[in-house]
């Protein structure tokens, strides 16, 4: 995998191992698809995660050779902004997506526990609010 061989500024420009990026694509994947509903294809060549037809979380591995291990994911109205301003370090303006308010987040700068927490919120965000209102008392 090409991206085996890029730098994550995450990382401090340390090229990321193909065996980091299979763990965090675990801890991705692991997070999300315990979400109601969820399942996973590639779309635009990366791992991503649906509830229905709608995107609630995207890998970015070396996104058009951008260098980073990340996860991309949309946002309620005004925490894109809230989020970048509190942790440039961890999160990003992803390109394409970012104008819509998702954000991108360092997977090398974040824990498991905020993780879920943002996953989760992406999620029912996104989901059916049946499914939504069904789901949040088990994540």
């Amino acid at each position: 995998m090409e991206a085996a061989a890029r730098a994550d500024p995450a990382a401090g420009g340390r090229r990321v191992s193909l065996a980091s990026i299979e763990k965090h694509l675990a801890r991705v994947r692991a997070i999300a698809l315990a979400m109601p509903g969820a399942g996973e294809r590639r779309s635009h060549g990366e791992p991503t995660f649906f509830v229905g037809k709608r995107v609630f979380a995207m890998m970015s591995i070396d996104h058009h050779e951008d260098g980073r291990l990340a996860v991309v994911l949309p946002l309620a109205d005004g925490e894109q902004e809230r989020l970048l301003a509190e942790n440039p370090k961890r999160y990003y303006y992803p390109a394409y997506v970012g104008p819509s308010g998702w954000i991108g987040i360092h997977l090398l700068r974040i824990s498991d526990a905020a993780l879920k927490r943002h996953v989760a919120a992406s999620w029912a965000l996104v989901a059916p609010k049946k499914l939504a209102r069904a789901g949040l008392g088990r994540t």
